[in-house]
């Protein structure tokens, strides 16, 4: 037990100190990404012309440091970081993170909702589609998520929203000003998902139910639900929950045209409002939170492995 535990800690702090050069590529690419693209973000906020925006301009670019050489911008940016600043917001002269954590809790609720409903969905009825193979079920099913998994999200958010909101007036048409404005939101999100989680759950699912302990389980008298269950879907979670955290992932950074469609107040509606005036600021504060939580999920995802299934464990080979 000891040595297991020792595997894990020491697993576990290697994944941590690869943080260390994935943190610094990213701010690399963050930084440059901003700087490579043409204009000037000042004249994109305050505007062409009069001597009081010249005087605001040049204020604004001796704060920000952009009269330096690229390099100094570079490591007073890193140095910003280090020290948990992420700067201000051009356009609104806010802190980033103010304005992060003002938006990422609406994220987080349309990621959980559109979660919650891909996963109730997807992994009961992939585990029915692969019980059920090459029957009509498992036809309709395997035709209904790859139709799901292959609709744009901004198309679909636009159908909900003429369909639910517009003509049948169920829901709110955006914003975010109570409970049910979140449903059609996180369907959108939800819907690609569930597709997905579908396909994969049914081929897992086939890849185990013909594996030999099931025939064993099966000759012991075992009841097809308890089987089911307990052997098989126990095996065949594992890339599925793999899917599942690298989606979160996804969703954290990808959701921009389904908050903009909807005008929901989250972090991609700041970030796409931000790129349009050129803040760079919260662009990269951005760019920089969704890579850590990128990693994050899939050192949780990792570890989560020695909880589903006691044969894996993270020793490390020569």
């Amino acid at each position: 037990m000891s040595e297991e535990r020792y595997s894990i800690s020491r697993y576990l702090l290697v994944r941590l100190l690869l943080l260390i050069p994935t943190f610094l590529g990213v701010s690399v690419i963050a930084f440059l990404i901003m700087k490579l693209t043409p204009g000037d973000p000042l004249i994109s906020v305050i505007g062409f012309g009069g001597s009081q925006n010249s005087v605001t301009a040049a204020a604004l670019r001796a704060e920000l440091g952009l009269g330096q050489p690229l390099y100094i911008q570079y490591l007073l940016f890193v140095w910003r970081i280090l020290q948990g600043n992420l700067g201000n917001s051009i356009a609104q002269q806010v802190p980033v993170l103010t304005l992060i954590g003002q938006a990422l809790p609406n994220t987080l609720l349309l990621i959980s909702v559109a979660m919650t409903f891909a996963v109730a969905i997807g992994i009961p009825v992939g585990i029915l589609a692969g019980v059920k193979r090459n029957r009509a079920t498992d036809q309709a099913v395997r035709v209904g998520s790859i139709l799901a998994a292959s609709l744009p999200d901004y198309w679909l958010g636009i159908m909900l929203l003429i369909l639910f909101a517009f003509y049948l007036r169920l829901f709110p048409v955006g914003g975010n000003i109570g409970p049910t404005s979140v449903v059609l939101p996180a369907l959108t999100l939800g819907i690609g998902l569930a597709g997905l989680l579908i396909r994969l759950t049914r081929s897992s699912m086939l890849d185990q139910i013909h594996e030999n302990y099931i025939r064993t389980a099966r000759a012991k008298g075992l009841s097809e639900w308890v089987v089911i269950r307990r052997h098989a879907l126990r095996n065949a979670i594992l890339p599925v929950i793999t899917v599942i955290g690298l989606q979160v992932g996804y969703l954290l950074a990808g959701d921009f045209f389904v908050e903009y469609v909807y005008a929901w107040p989250g972090i991609g509606r700041l970030v796409v409002s931000a790129i349009l005036v050129k803040d760079y600021p919260v662009v990269q504060g951005f760019l920089l939170l969704a890579a850590t939580a990128y990693v994050l999920i899939n050192l949780t995802v990792d570890l989560l492995y020695t909880a589903i299934d006691p044969r894996i464990r993270f020793q490390g080979r020569e």
